[in-house]
């Protein structure tokens, strides 16, 4: 073999296999360390990519584990108001079994139906108030539509007000000439929708115009749903504006969302219980028939007031009432079919709860198949990698050598010029 000093190739081929060793022992010290197999995208970059998605799907089923989970507890909480409402429709059917037996005089009557219609206030107050995550679970808050009222030859009118509508919001009334004003909180006077309180409301309203610094000089009308502000010196301005919604309520409806991350694995689970009020009692979102007016006639007395129960559309329980024993047998029917109605309706939101929590278990499950799948392809094989340690601790040790070597026989050329 030729002697020269120009090339050490016996260093350059062992520098080289040195820092490929340091380089495997990094990767592999990395692998260790962090458990997982592919910490860049120079490791695997196909893997990486499966990887990565399957982390996605991941983080999407465990989310939508939660929102179908969220959706139950809507749902139970639902059912425990819904359960509370037969409780209230029991005692309702004692009363008016109480009622209808003929043995009670006109005082005991009217305190049996003063606590009877308390229950059916009681039942609106659970539809109204039933929140969860401050949703409304039963009926959605109505919406309010602002009416602007309107001067016309110096007289403040409203849109129409129909009946059953909520008003809310205030007016200040001002009369320039006599440079007195007063602010109505017109929320007060809710009243004017409904004609057995419509006399009533406006004469609270006209006593509390009255009350202001205007004194006499307004007066308030209503009639063909038109509220109107009459001042007796034809100088009356307005600010302000009177809120008017309708105290009709709706479902409350909302769409429990789940997903593995793509399109075609998402789906929208409908939720609704339907609405409770005292006239739609055990109303669910698959109701298709209506129910009928329920009249009863005992002796020459005949008693009216309720419906049957509709197939999920529920019961009406609105003008029933226990003042006579006609009236108290055809609310006992009403009450009756009020009960069955709660029953069909409990049984749709548990249906729902049977889906959603079905939907959960299938969202926790293909997460944990997600997941295996993922550390199938990410995780570090430790008994390769402990065996690749070894070797390329070995092959580090040898290469150092093996450079000393290398660079220690191009010494023996200096042997030559001795």
């Amino acid at each position: 073999m030729a002697l020269g000093v120009l090339n050490n190739i016996s260093a350059v081929y062992a520098e080289n296999n040195l820092n490929m060793t340091q380089a495997n022992l990094q990767t592999t010290l990395q692998q260790l360390s962090s458990g997982s197999r592919i910490n860049s995208g120079a490791d695997d970059a196909a893997g990486l990519s499966i990887a990565d998605g399957l982390a996605a799907n991941s983080a999407a089923l465990d989310q939508s584990s939660s929102n179908a989970s969220a959706g139950v507890g809507f749902l139970q909480v639902a059912d425990g108001a819904l359960s509370q409402v037969t409780n209230l429709l029991n005692r309702a059917v004692t009363l008016a079994t109480e009622a209808g037996g003929g043995t009670l005089d006109s005082a005991q009557l009217s305190a049996a139906n003063q606590e009877y219609q308390d229950i059916l206030t009681q039942i609106g107050t659970i539809g109204n108030t039933t929140e969860y995550n401050g949703i409304g679970i039963f009926n959605t808050a109505a919406t309010g539509t602002a009416v602007t009222l309107t001067d016309a030859a110096k007289t403040v009118t409203s849109g129409a007000i129909t009946s059953g509508d909520n008003l809310s919001g205030s007016i200040t009334l001002t009369d320039a000439t006599a440079g007195k004003s007063g602010t109505i909180d017109m929320s007060n006077y809710s009243g004017l929708t409904t004609a057995s309180t419509e006399a009533a409301t406006l004469a609270s309203l006209n006593t509390a115009l009255a009350a202001t610094p205007l004194g006499a000089l307004v007066t308030a009308t209503y009639a063909g749903g038109v509220l109107t502000f009459t001042d007796s010196t034809n100088d009356l301005t307005h600010t302000g504006t009177m809120d008017e919604a309708s105290a009709t309520p709706t479902a409350s409806s909302m769409d429990i969302y789940t997903s593995d991350g793509t399109s075609t694995g998402s789906f929208n689970y409908g939720v609704s219980v339907g609405i409770l009020t005292d006239s739609s009692v055990g109303t669910s979102d698959t109701g298709s028939a209506a129910g009928t007016a329920i009249s009863v006639t005992v002796g020459t007395s005949t008693g009216t007031g309720g419906t049957t129960a509709g197939d999920g559309v529920g019961t009406s329980l609105t003008g029933t009432q226990l003042d006579d024993q006609a009236d108290s047998e055809a609310a006992l029917q009403t009450v009756t079919n009020a009960i069955s109605a709660v029953a069909y309706q409990r049984g749709q939101v548990g249906a729902n709860i049977n889906t959603l929590t079905a939907a959960s278990n299938i969202a926790s499950s293909e997460e944990t198949n997600v997941q295996s799948a993922q550390n199938n392809i990410t995780q570090t094989d430790y008994a390769s990698a402990t065996s690749n340690l070894s070797k390329y601790e070995i092959l580090t040790q040898t290469g150092i050598s093996a450079l000393a070597q290398a660079n220690s026989t191009e010494q023996m050329v200096t042997k030559l010029l001795q």
